[in-house]
């Protein structure tokens, strides 16, 4: 018999029993926890496969049957523990790392240990890049990141009067990866048609992988990840193309220090800083630098195409946003400043997240230690709890016509004496989490806010759009909790009438 038949047979063969046995041995302290879906050792497989298609509505039942409280549903490679109520996911969002850790959950979540690497992980220096570093520069940046846009936007939509058919993900992930990368590594290397398209397609990749190992039991996959990991290739390309820059930034601050004339200030140049002063190399600063872009390209994308959707589907919408943005650009410019100041662009984006998201689950930690939650319910070390998002958002006792579109729903509630900045975008609460919650929550979510809203303002001001026929919003998909924007749908673009 041919060995890659043997293997193949084998694979078929084994998996199923060793992720049955594994799911059930792991879920040992889990039993007392109500199960959405089958519980029963091999049965408990068959919901796992449900969950990647029809994870939404086993959420919602979920939801529905124990609100306020806590149930489980069966994932292919482990058990997640689903919290509701605005009580459970403020006391999970308060654990102390040291009892429940974001970052190891993230790491299991996203198979980053397999995708970039374990040192990612055990020292993330990344993120207060992200949190200080980022966020601090966003007005400085400002300028920069609205000229890239009018840029992006008039290499890969251009004004004209015909109405011309857009495929909306596709090109709303390479004006994000542009954008973003006018502050990650400047120009010219943001236009670098091989350097984007990595970026690009190493997000592609990772979430595939991602997707792949999410369907081999815990032991397993250290074995099947090299087989299945495509993001290495990409890893390798990217090092060839940004090395010698990077080289020559470590040999600048060999010679110099931290300080020289004309010393770059871009999110490469900080992650340089960090890694000359830990000893780390090029392949170190191209792993962060990747995932900066993954996390970028990713969410943004998803999010700004989830709120295109709906504006090409009611353009009624559209006139007030726009004249907002002509009367505030007007006296403040294209600022920073004037980008807070848009309050019904940014009830927009809140209220297309709310509906939409980026996952079905948010708030997600990882158990470092037995513990038991407030309620009584014994969560086992090892063990994954998420809080769930959709069926929070659309819950009326946290919101009002929860299953309605209203883009000015966040706006109307910001004129309330008190309520000016509690209803942001970028502001989290117990019934808004699609960012997470508390000091976990998004670190990059006040560069994306601002990115995607100067991104919003300037399609609104320079182009009509619609779907075809004033046709409807196009149903989202997904994979598992994932949700993802129709990757099919076209919008129409025009150049705007007076």
């Amino acid at each position: 018999m041919d060995s890659n038949v043997a293997l193949t047979i084998a694979i078929v063969c084994f998996v199923p029993i060793a992720v049955s046995y594994y799911r059930w041995a792991t879920g040992q302290g889990l039993h007392a926890i109500p199960t959405i879906g089958p519980s029963a050792p091999g049965f408990s497989y068959i919901g796992a496969f449900s969950m990647l298609k029809h994870a939404k509505e086993m959420l919602h039942e979920g939801y529905l049957k124990y609100k306020g409280d806590i149930f489980k549903i069966p994932l292919i490679d482990r058990w997640l523990v689903v919290v509701s109520g605005p009580e459970l996911i403020e006391e999970l969002r308060k654990m102390p790392d040291d009892k429940m850790s974001f970052i190891e959950a993230a790491t299991d979540l996203v198979q980053s240990r397999y995708t970039f690497g374990g040192e990612i992980n055990r020292d993330p220096y990344h993120v207060d890049i992200i949190r200080s570093q980022l966020t601090r520069r966003i007005a400085n940046f400002f300028p920069a990141i609205h000229n890239e846009i009018i840029a992006a936007f008039g290499d890969m939509i251009p004004l004209q009067d015909e109405w011309a058919s857009v495929p909306a993900l596709h090109v709303m992930r390479k004006v994000v990866a542009r954008v973003s990368n006018r502050v990650f590594v400047g120009l010219p290397m943001c236009r670098n048609a091989e350097y984007l398209n990595m970026a690009i397609f190493h997000t592609m990749d990772v979430m595939k992988t991602r997707n792949y190992l999410s369907l081999v039991p815990q032991p397993l996959k250290p074995i099947f990840a090299p087989l299945v990991n495509s993001s290495q290739r990409t890893m390798r390309q990217c090092k060839r193309l940004l090395g010698p820059m990077i080289e020559e930034r470590f040999r600048l601050l060999r010679e110099h220090g931290q300080d020289w004339s004309e010393k770059p200030d871009d999110g490469l140049q900080w992650i340089v800083d960090e890694a000359f002063i830990r000893g780390n190399g090029v392949e170190d600063v191209v792993r962060r630098l990747l995932l900066m872009n993954f996390a970028a390209i990713h969410t943004s994308s998803n999010s700004f195409t989830h709120a295109l959707y709906h504006l090409a589907a009611n353009p009624e919408y559209i006139l007030p946003i726009r004249e907002e943005i002509e009367a505030i650009t007007t006296q403040d410019g294209w600022t920073k400043a004037a980008m807070n100041k848009l309050r019904k662009l940014d009830s927009l984006m809140k209220e297309s997240q709310r509906l939409n998201g980026i996952n079905a689950t948010s708030v997600m930690r990882k158990a470092k230690q037995d513990l038991t939650l407030s309620n009584g319910t014994f969560i086992p070390e090892g063990t994954i709890c998420v809080a769930e998002a959709l069926s929070t958002h659309t819950d009326e006792n946290n919101y009002t016509n929860p299953d309605v579109f209203d883009p000015f729903r966040f706006s109307d509630m910001r004129e309330e004496d008190g309520e000016g900045t509690k209803h942001q975008f970028v502001s989290t609460s117990t019934d808004y989490i699609p960012f997470g919650h508390g000091r976990h929550a998004c670190p990059g979510r006040f560069f994306a806010a601002n990115e995607l809203k100067a991104m919003m303002a300037h399609i609104l001001v320079s182009y009509d759009v619609m779907f075809e026929n004033k046709g409807v919003r196009p149903p989202n998909e997904g994979f598992g909790t994932a949700i993802i924007p129709s990757p099919t749908a076209r919008v129409l673009f025009r150049k705007r009438k007076a």
